[in-house]
């Protein structure tokens, strides 16, 4: 199992690597196909220069032709992507053996899944907004998840439940306090999550916002003493943390509102 184990981190570092390039030239008139370069110098990458993570400690996260520095999207996303993976093989194989095809299937039906909301946290990330053709890529898959194991009518609900806040927020504000894009990706989120662990989910999300907000404005405040930066009404893309509380709910099913204590308790 341990051999499984590092194939599938190995894979999703892989995967991690190509992630990358499709959030990087998403709308930008490039194919996902093709040698990758660099974008200071546009060489074209060696071989040893396209190793997931590894490549960028190898080169201490400089271009080996122009010295120029990479970013570290490049293998935090690797890493992220690979521990994924990873930690999907062991979550699947507590019910399912992995030597059965029904194991793949779920596996890359997940995989698929996770491969998307990672997609939008850097393009989010990126560019402060969420691509409708993700996010409804993401949310039509979701709707596959409501047929399996035990859903109640709320789940089937969910989606539409966590969008309208959201949607009500953006009409409201006019699209100052949050981008509607947030809510076409809580659609999926509720889908792929049920009732109580979406909602588990977004409180999450929003707890873990604020947290890093915040810390960074006290940063800059007594540390760096900046007066430009993060402030009150800066934008900050909320899809990266909304993808974080999902991903977190998925694998952990924290009861963050202990719903689900509550719903034993009346039932």
């Amino acid at each position: 199992m341990i051999l499984f184990g590092i194939l599938f981190f190995v894979l999703g570092t892989i995967i991690g690597s190509f992630l990358n390039v499709v959030a990087i030239r998403y709308n930008t008139g490039r194919s996902n196909g093709g040698r990758s370069s660099c974008y200071s110098c546009n060489k074209a990458l060696s071989w040893y220069e396209l190793f997931p993570v590894f490549s960028f400690i190898f080169l201490r996260g400089r271009c080996h032709h122009c010295k120029s520095k990479i970013s570290w999207q490049y293998p935090l996303v690797e890493l992220a992507t690979g521990i994924i993976f990873l930690a999907l093989f062991v979550f699947l194989n507590t019910s399912y053996s992995v030597l059965f095809s029904s194991y793949y299937i779920l596996y890359t039906y997940y995989a698929v899944i996770f491969c998307l909301l990672i997609i939008i946290s850097i393009y989010d990330f990126r560019h402060k907004i969420i691509p409708d053709s993700f996010s409804y890529a993401f949310s039509l898959i979701s709707t596959i998840h409501l047929f399996f194991g035990n859903t109640s009518g709320w789940d089937f609900l969910a989606g539409p439940i966590f969008f309208l806040p959201f949607y009500l927020i953006w009409r409201v504000s006019d699209g100052k306090w949050m981008g509607l894009g947030d809510g076409k990706l809580v659609l999926g989120i509720g889908w792929l999550l049920g009732l109580i662990d979406g909602l588990s989910a977004i409180v999450l999300a929003f707890l873990i916002g604020a947290t890093v907000a915040l810390g960074i404005m006290v940063y800059q405040k007594i540390v760096s003493h900046s007066r430009r930066g993060l402030h009150f009404k800066s934008e900050i893309p909320f899809g990266p943390f909304l993808i974080l509380g999902t991903v977190l709910i998925f694998f952990f099913r924290w009861d963050i509102m202990s719903l689900h204590a509550l719903l034993s308790m009346i039932q």
